[in-house]
């Protein structure tokens, strides 16, 4: 029985499934993409991870099990230079599958496996975002609220700007309410 055994046999032996593999991967970092089935790629997936962690590590014992693996020196010398630096800064998923389709022949799903070309960039949702906006806007009434933070003199000018501004205008709004209400007395007695 092959109860928690990680790896897909791949219907081989295991030499046959390494040397498959061995050639997947040297040819997945030479090109770039490959089209395979998906157990192959979901295994290859694997190991190409595996290899590109050994490049951002850089040290010679890295270096040595790389080549161990994969055999091609140009290919092993392309991968810490060129590819070491393009994904120093992701922390790991360093490929892609792609589903394209069943083969033809025996009907099995075909996909593209790449290495992923896009920096890694997060952006919080909108959702989380208003949500951050609250939360923030909360703490800040709090400290206020309790002295923690004094508002700056140049927040107290624009408040205080807008409070006469605001007072102005309530004033012209009341002044020709009480020129209509004398003008209307003044009429009466007449």
């Amino acid at each position: 029985m092959r109860h928690r055994k990680v790896s897909r046999r791949l219907g081989r032996d295991t030499e046959h499934h390494w040397a498959i593999l061995r050639n997947q991967v040297t040819d997945l970092l030479k090109y770039g993409r490959i089209t395979t089935t998906l157990a192959k790629a979901k295994e290859l997936r694997r190991v190409a991870d595996r290899m590109i962690t050994l490049a951002k590590r850089g040290d010679l014992a890295s270096r040595r099990k790389a080549l161990a693996f994969i055999r091609d020196k140009a290919i092993v010398r392309k991968l810490f230079t060129e590819l070491r630096e393009k994904y120093m800064d992701r922390p790991g998923g360093y490929t892609r599958i792609i589903k394209i389709g069943p083969r033809r022949g025996d009907a099995s799903m075909m996909v593209i496996i790449e290495l992923v070309e896009e920096k890694l960039s997060t952006k919080p949702s909108k959702l989380k975002r208003e949500r951050l906006k609250k939360i923030h806007d909360f703490i800040e009434r709090k400290k206020k609220e309790y002295g923690l933070i004094k508002e700056s003199k140049g927040v107290e000018a624009k408040t205080s700007k807008v409070e006469v501004s605001n007072q102005a205008t309530e004033t012209q709004k009341e002044e020709p309410q009480t020129e209509t209400k004398e003008e209307t007395s003044q009429e009466k007695p007449s």
